[in-house]
C-alpha cells in the first residue's frame, strides 16, 4: 500500500472527524454564549430569544451539538453553512469591504460557512453517530 493510499484510507476520515469535532465545539460556544451566557459575552446580556440573534443562538447550540457528535451531519451542516452566509451578509458585509472579511470582522463567519459546506458534502468522517448508523 502506498503512502498516498494509506493517508487517504486511514487518516483522511480521522482528520475529517477532527475538523468536524473542533469546528462544532467552537460553533457551539457561540450558541452557548448567546443562550446560556457561558462563556459570558456582555453584548449578549439583553438578547431576546425571539430575535435574529436568538434564532442564531438556537441554531448554533443545537446544530453545533448535532455536528459535534456527528448526527445528521450533512443536513445540519448545510443549514449551518447557510446561517453563516446569512450572518456574513447581514452583519459583516454591511460594514463595507465585502471581499475583505478581515476589515469587517467576518473571517469566522466565512470560515464556518465553508467548513460546514464541506461537511455537508463530505459527511461526518470518523467517530460519528452517522458512521455507527451506517455500519449497522
Amino acid at each position: 500500500m502506498t503512502l498516498d493510499r494509506t493517508l487517504t484510507s486511514t487518516w483522511a476520515p480521522r482528520a475529517q472527524g477532527l475538523l468536524r469535532i473542533v469546528t462544532a465545539y467552537l460553533f457551539l460556544l457561540h450558541g452557548s454564549a448567546k443562550l446560556l451566557h457561558y462563556p459570558h459575552v456582555a453584548m449578549f446580556d439583553q438578547l431576546h430569544l425571539f430575535s435574529l440573534l436568538g434564532l442564531a443562538g438556537i441554531l448554533e447550540l443545537l446544530g453545533g451539538a448535532l455536528v459535534l457528535v456527528g448526527f445528521l451531519t450533512r443536513p445540519v451542516a448545510f443549514v449551518l453553512s447557510g446561517e453563516m452566509a446569512f450572518a456574513y451578509f447581514m452583519a459583516h458585509a454591511k460594514q463595507g469591504s465585502v471581499l475583505l472579511p478581515i476589515l469587517n470582522h467576518g473571517e469566522s463567519a466565512v470560515l464556518f460557512c465553508f467548513v460546514f459546506l464541506y461537511l455537508a458534502a463530505a459527511g461526518a468522517g470518523a467517530w460519528s453517530v452517522d458512521g455507527l448508523v451506517r455500519r449497522r
